[in-house]
């Protein structure tokens, strides 16, 4: 990492507040203060956009909120005011994500600058309205960044840098947090004072907009065989010079606020025998334990992913040079074959590391936000240290 110069006097412009994660969300959006934000409700997502009404109503942003008839509509809504030269930002959750996909393949084709605030649910049936992660690993190919928030302080955190990461990659984004665990758990984070975050964002200056008639543009043209394909390489490469701007922004959030988010967090991997790799709200309890087992003289670690699109593999691959075994913990499945956080790990090590003296075992848990405990985390590191791992995905019940 970079030797960062923190703006001086930061402990003057920060406040500590104690807000749930959806509560959370409404503040940064409030400090970005965007020009537009098409609407649906949806649990647990509405504290999001109820919190953010409040503030349009009281008229501390000038925000237009439009109520529309379904999440279809509401990404339809955001692909025509970004088109517009508007910064324009949502919310949603579970079947509501899911009712989006023709559109998300619409907002990144056409390289719009959308944020997309996802508080992360089960998909029916059965009818679940509890969290997991199965509805944004749904749209992991759409042509989104997807940010993972552990917490309270990564929704705020990662909602700034989103906003302004969107705008720089022209790639639209998805921020995360877990349904409910995170998003109406409340906790203590510290926020940033409303100049420095409007310093930070910066005025949204689109690149092209519809209305500037003096220089007509075209969005959603036909592309036939002889170009179609060439539109989709264009859109692959900017999603890999996204690697590249999320660092810069990340670089940049770190001198106003002295935290330092890397495309995964790291916690005692780097010489850990035993690690196990997370994302989501799901790692704070395996923080606790490596903390337990550490002071035993475990050499145990985790790895937190938080930028799961476009995914690191290289990155990673370069963390598990004293790593003997791995579980990877995916709250979600992917019906016929490896689950997809387990699918990128595997990926991240075949070809890209020499070693082949280790083992990868998968794990899913959580789902329709069934609870994992601490003595289950210990059971997955004890099964790394015997040996005893599985070839086939287990699942903690």
């Amino acid at each position: 990492m970079k030797n960062i110069k923190v703006e001086k006097n930061i402990s003057n412009m920060v406040k500590r507040e104690s807000l749930t994660g959806g509560a959370t969300a409404a503040k940064a959006l409030r400090q970005i203060n965007p020009d537009v934000m098409p609407v649906y409700p949806i649990t647990p997502q509405t504290t999001i956009i109820s919190t953010f009404a409040k503030f349009e109503a009281e008229k501390v942003v000038d925000t237009e909120i439009i109520t529309m008839e379904s999440e279809h509509s509401v990404m339809s809504a955001c692909i025509g005011a970004s088109t517009a030269g508007a910064r324009t930002v949502t919310a949603t959750s579970s079947q509501g994500l899911a009712l989006m996909n023709e559109m998300l393949y619409i907002a990144s084709g056409m390289r719009l600058p959308i944020m997309l605030l996802v508080s992360a649910r089960a998909l029916s049936a059965p009818l679940n309205i509890h969290g997991d992660h199965s509805d944004v690993m749904g749209a992991r190919d759409t042509g989104w960044i997807q940010i993972f928030s552990e917490n309270a302080q990564e929704v705020y955190d990662n909602t700034l840098m989103g906003m302004k990461l969107t705008e720089k990659s022209n790639v639209p984004v998805m921020v995360i947090m877990d349904g409910f665990i995170t998003s109406h758990s409340v906790e203590t984070l510290s926020t940033l004072s409303d100049e420095m975050v409007k310093n930070f964002v910066g005025k949204y200056q689109p690149d092209l907009s519809l209305l500037d008639v003096k220089n007509p543009i075209t969005y959603g043209s036909l592309a036939l065989p002889n170009t179609y394909f060439e539109f989709k390489i264009d859109q692959e490469k900017a999603m890999q010079d996204v690697a590249g701007h999320y660092r810069n922004v990340a670089y940049d959030f770190e001198k106003i606020s002295g935290r330092f988010h890397d495309f995964f967090e790291s916690y005692y991997a780097e010489d850990a025998e035993y690690v196990i790799v997370v994302a989501g709200s799901t790692a704070g309890i395996i923080k606790d334990v490596v903390d337990d087992l550490r002071k035993n003289g475990k050499k145990v670690g985790l790895l937190k992913i938080k930028l799961f699109r476009p995914f690191p593999h290289q990155e990673i691959a370069s963390i598990f040079s004293k790593t003997k075994n791995i579980a990877v913990l995916d709250r979600a499945m992917s019906f016929g074959t490896n689950p997809p956080l387990y699918s990128e790990i595997i990926n991240s090590m075949s070809g890209r590391n020499t070693r082949h003296d280790f083992r990868v075992a998968s794990y899913v848990y959580g789902l329709g936000g069934r609870n994992i405990f601490q003595k289950d985390i210990v059971k997955i590191f004890e099964s790394m240290e015997i040996g005893s791992l599985s070839k086939e995905t287990i699942y903690i019940k």
